[in-house]
């Protein structure tokens, strides 16, 4: 057997095989004894009939698909071994000589992981923005703390306002006909959050505990529940109960309850901490930065099948997360009004981004020789290990091998990020 290979594209590449005639004849004679079995000849017991008589009956190729079909897979992945291919999506197959007593020629054309023409990934102008904390983010971010730690009074002096939490029950009616899903016992409401449909919440400020309302509020066009869709309903409520929210007051006892001695402590800790949040995310927006623009600056031409696969990566987890809310992939198309098809034609742009930002990002580290010590690959993996609560050793023998080389590529690539970083000319703004 002999095999050339031609590179037909920069993402392209082309074996052609030529089999000797005795080789291709010991597979057709393989292919004889695999199928006789199943072959019926008039005049010969099943499975006894001669080869030169099935060949005559049936014609005299009619075991050349076969024996091409034992040979190639082990002829294939060794010339794709020897001329170090990787390829990304099923060869095409062309058969230009098949015949008995002569030399068997085919080629196969496939499309391989591209190259990548890098630019000037060297010199990169990102720049970096670090917000400035202020007072009043500070005061914000306390104001959250004192909302994460109100409670609730029972309010029964006066009716409902803006903010308050009231309990209700309630049934909806589309006309004389109550519909399904709009029907609730002791559902808690904070008014003004926007849970309800618009209109909904507003028509119950003004309502005293033990009233009875009638909300009229429309549905949206756009909404899921076809029949509901801009239909003008009502909800007949009832309002059981009415809670005020109570911010604690800042003070001194608020500190100590946020595990300060002072009130100036607390200000202080939460000041530092917004300063730590604007450098960690001035941080992550250069090097965003950065492998965006390392990314722009390289060409290369991405064959569909890594673009179709990337999309199936992701429609994947779309279906995963969606299982989790007791979602199928189906009722979510129903809701939002799209097809399966639309939806992966939505992500096409964001794969191709995540396919080339891979792509060159694996051509740096060959260009650079980067490469990751088993002491660096180690200490990632014991980040998780301690999350895991487990020793090192203890997690590494528990690791699959594909577990293993996926912390291996993960901190290769942490390198080639932090190589690209080094190398850029960061320019500082204060945002």
């Amino acid at each position: 057997m002999s095999c050339t290979y031609e590179k037909l594209s920069s993402n392209k590449a082309k074996l052609s095989f030529t089999v000797s005639a005795e080789e291709f004849d010991a597979a057709v004679a393989k292919a004889y004894k695999k199928n006789v079995s199943r072959i019926n000849i008039p005049g010969f017991r099943r499975g006894k009939a001669p080869r030169h008589v099935i060949e005559m009956h049936y014609g005299k190729g009619v075991f050349y698909e076969d024996a091409l079909d034992d040979l190639f897979p082990d002829l294939y992945q060794a010339a794709v071994k020897e001329n170090e291919l990787e390829p990304v999506d099923r060869p095409e197959l062309d058969v230009e000589q098949m015949e008995a007593g002569k030399e068997l020629k085919f080629s196969v054309e496939v499309f391989v992981r591209p190259d990548v023409t890098l630019g000037d990934y060297k010199n990169i102008q990102a720049t970096r923005e670090v917000s400035e904390v202020t007072d009043d983010d500070v005061n914000a971010e306390i104001e959250r703390a004192r909302e994460r730690n109100a409670r609730f009074i029972d309010i029964t002096d006066r009716p409902a306002k803006l903010d308050d939490e009231v309990n209700i029950d309630y049934a909806g009616f589309d006309g004389d006909v109550q519909f399904e899903g709009g029907t609730a016992q002791g559902h808690n409401l904070v008014l003004g959050s926007g849970q309800f449909i618009p209109g909904f919440e507003d028509q119950l400020i003004g309502a005293e505990v033990g009233s009875e309302v009638d909300v009229n509020v429309t549905f949206p066009e756009d909404y899921h529940e076809k029949s509901l869709a801009g239909h003008p309903v009502v909800f007949k409520v009832k309002v059981n109960s009415i809670k005020e929210k109570e911010l604690p007051a800042l003070d001194e006892d608020f500190a100590n309850d946020m595990s300060f001695d002072t009130l100036d402590e607390y200000k202080a800790d939460v000041r530092a901490k917004l300063e730590k949040d604007a450098q960690t995310k001035a941080d992550n927006a250069f090097e965003n930065d950065v492998i965006e623009k390392a990314v722009e600056c390289c060409e290369v031409d991405i064959p569909d099948a890594m673009i179709n696969g990337e999309i199936d990566d992701m429609m994947r987890d779309m279906e995963m997360r969606l299982r989790y809310q007791g979602l199928k992939i189906e009722d979510y198309c129903m809701y939002t009004g799209q097809t399966v098809e639309q939806m992966r034609e939505m992500y096409r742009e964001q794969a191709v981004s995540r396919v080339k930002g891979q792509l060159v990002l694996e051509a740096i580290r060959k260009a650079e020789n980067i490469e990751a010590t088993d002491e660096e690959v180690d200490a990632e993996i014991a980040k998780v290990a301690e999350e895991r609560k487990k020793s090192l050793e203890d997690y590494k023998a528990q690791m699959s091998e594909s577990s293993l080389n996926y912390f291996k590529n993960m901190t290769v690539m942490q390198k080639v990020v932090s190589f690209l970083k080094d190398n850029a000319k960061p320019e500082e703004k204060a945002e």
